[in-house]
């Protein structure tokens, strides 16, 4: 049976994610690859994106006919349209050009480390930024408003933007709880969500496979659930009912945490205004959540 193409990039993504099981290992490399090096699809043949990515070509020409795709060159078709796009180096360039993946001169020196990480991390806070238009935040504040309770998930290095976004939607008035999984009863805490409730799962690579367990445990029970992770085929993802992408950079293991939580603090910011619409003019609103404290 014939499968309808994507025919925008977005839609590449949204195929990507359902259809990331169907694929065999080697086609979702290759699929990954794509999405995270696009300028490197768009202009090089598939002979050279397989020498840059160590993956058999023969793999990105399955994926494309997975997808849809007549096979490679068609695939590419789609990357090269958004030119002015193709024209800029990519979050993954950029961190790499700017020390995110670069060994550090000399990892004795702390404020060496200061600076490669602090270079780093505005590298990934300027990604968040140009991303910003392309991100459903509408969508994801509306379903935060709309749940009886909110219930956030983050383990790990996850854990402190999790805690933080927790605190900070009871803050404006969002009914929230944080799922901390303490004593192993992260299941417990799990079954607590019901149909009218909402999950915000937070992970990234490595993904906590708590995480995972409770995010299957969840979609059981019929709530929402709403997706921050790094990419649209995380298992993080995996048939949420919305994703946020957010990439932060990684120095040597350890993941900065500065656009996931600039993320979460724009959530909670602009569902704090969404509750407030229509109740004053924008200086009370102002003066009023000023004294908020998040």
């Amino acid at each position: 049976m014939d499968i309808e193409k994507p025919n925008t990039l977005d839609g590449l993504r949204k195929r990507i994610s359902q259809e990331a099981e169907r694929l065999t290992p080697r086609m979702r490399d290759a699929a990954r690859y794509a999405i995270d090096h696009p300028n490197d699809v768009a202009l090089n043949p598939v002979a050279r994106v397989a020498s840059l990515s160590k993956i058999p070509p023969a793999a990105f020409v399955r994926m494309a006919q997975a997808l849809g795709y007549d096979g490679y060159a068609d695939l590419q078709r789609l990357f090269r349209e958004p030119l002015q796009r193709a024209a800029q180096p990519t979050f993954r360039e950029r961190i790499r050009h700017f020390g995110g993946e670069l060994a550090l001169e000399n990892p004795h020196d702390p404020a060496g480390v200061l600076r490669a990480f602090s270079q780093a991390n505005i590298v990934s806070l300027e990604h968040l930024q140009a991303d910003a238009l392309a991100l459903p935040l509408k969508a994801a504040i509306k379903l935060i408003k709309q749940a009886r309770m909110v219930h956030v998930l983050g383990l790990r290095r996850s854990f402190a933007v999790a805690a933080y976004l927790a605190y900070a939607l009871n803050r404006v008035g969002q009914s929230a709880t944080l799922i901390t999984g303490l004593g192993g009863t992260i299941l417990e805490q799990a079954g607590t969500v019901s149909a009218q409730d909402l999950l915000i799962a937070i992970s990234f690579p490595p993904y906590a496979p708590d995480t995972l367990q409770a995010c299957d445990q969840v979609r059981k029970s019929g709530a929402k659930r709403l997706a921050i992770t790094n990419a649209c085929m995380s298992p993080i993802a995996k048939d949420a009912d919305l994703v946020l992408e957010v990439n932060d950079a990684e120095l040597r293991g350890f993941r900065s945490l500065t656009s996931a939580m600039c993320l979460a603090q724009t959530l909670a910011m602009s569902l704090a205004f969404m509750k407030r619409r229509g109740q004053g003019d924008a200086d009370s609103l102002n003066a009023e959540l000023s004294h908020i404290d998040c």
